[in-house]
């Protein structure tokens, strides 16, 4: 979520749809993370981690909404590629190993009939990466997941989530039953989709199925009581099984959609994207708002 989208959310939050909530999140002890800066923000702020995501080769692809620029970095952390890309959101590698992300996270696209977002791909492989429309016509586009099937998920934030066929066209259908005004971060775990909403004043977090997306859920509220909004932005399967929320409320929060349960694993500066480490399955690699990216050591 860029940080500009904060402007209103008292009066956005009033928006979002109340749902049955099945189970609401009991508070419960856990380990405390350690946290490293693996690479530090050039300009704080300015570089802005909206999303992050490895591609097939083990170069890490980054987001810097502020600077309207996708960024691919080596193992080594050094900048091997620059895309222009307009505001853009998540980055995901797809299932044919090019580069997806997100474009048009910005609070004018929040409006509801906004059209100015949309979907772009990379190929990582090529000597000068370009970026390529594959969808568009979207709201603020945000988060992004695939299926097992080639099925793109995204979270259009002024709307709710969006179904992208594997040849690029919407399927209006099973978008018109997810609904969710607010959406952000969003993850696929076998016959599920899993959503944020960023807007909520709770915190929560949504079970969808993929087969049909009017049966939605509450898995959690990030809110252990009143105050500040958790603003829940991505999400991520840790080697636990188990879900991991950033916040840019500054929590990485761990959720048990078994139980319900959720704790608080790190707290610090805004936390806005997850990705696995590929060299450290106990590891996350978490993006910030102020650029920063952090390899966070989970705890055992």
């Amino acid at each position: 979520m860029v940080n500009a989208a904060r402007v209103g959310i008292a009066i956005a939050c009033a928006l979002v749809g109340v749902l049955p909530v099945s189970a609401v999140a009991e508070p419960v002890s856990c380990g405390t993370a350690t946290a490293t800066i693996a690479a530090a923000a050039v300009v704080r702020d300015e570089d802005w981690a909206e999303g992050l995501a490895y591609d097939a080769h083990g170069d890490l692809w980054v987001s810097r909404v502020r600077r309207n620029e996708v960024v691919r970095y080596d193992p080594s952390g050094r900048v091997t590629a620059r895309v222009g890309v307009s505001y853009p959101g998540a980055v995901k590698l797809g299932p044919d190993q090019l580069i997806y992300v997100t474009y048009g996270n910005f609070p004018t696209n929040l409006v509801p009939g906004s059209t100015g977002g949309g979907v772009i791909r990379i190929d990582p492989s090529a000597e000068i990466p370009l970026a390529e429309i594959f969808a568009s016509g979207l709201g603020m586009a945000n988060g992004a997941a695939f299926d097992p099937a080639g099925n793109l998920f995204v979270a259009d934030t002024s709307t709710g989530v969006v179904r992208i066929r594997p040849d690029g066209s919407v399927d209006a259908e099973w978008s018109d039953r997810a609904k969710h005004f607010g959406a952000d971060g969003v993850l696929v775990d076998g016959d599920a989709l899993y959503v944020t909403l960023y807007l909520s004043p709770s915190g929560r977090i949504l079970r969808i199925p993929l087969d049909d997306p009017s049966l939605v859920t509450v898995v959690a509220d990030l809110a252990a009581g009143p105050g500040a909004p958790p603003l829940p932005d991505d999400l991520a399967i840790g080697p636990d099984g188990l879900l991991y929320d950033a916040t840019t409320s500054g929590r990485l929060v761990r959720i048990n959609p078994t139980d319900h349960s959720t704790c608080t694993v790190l707290t610090g500066e805004p936390m806005t994207s997850i990705v696995v480490s590929r060299s450290n399955a106990r590891e996350l690699l978490v993006g910030t708002a102020s650029g920063n990216l952090l390899r966070v050591r989970l705890p055992e």
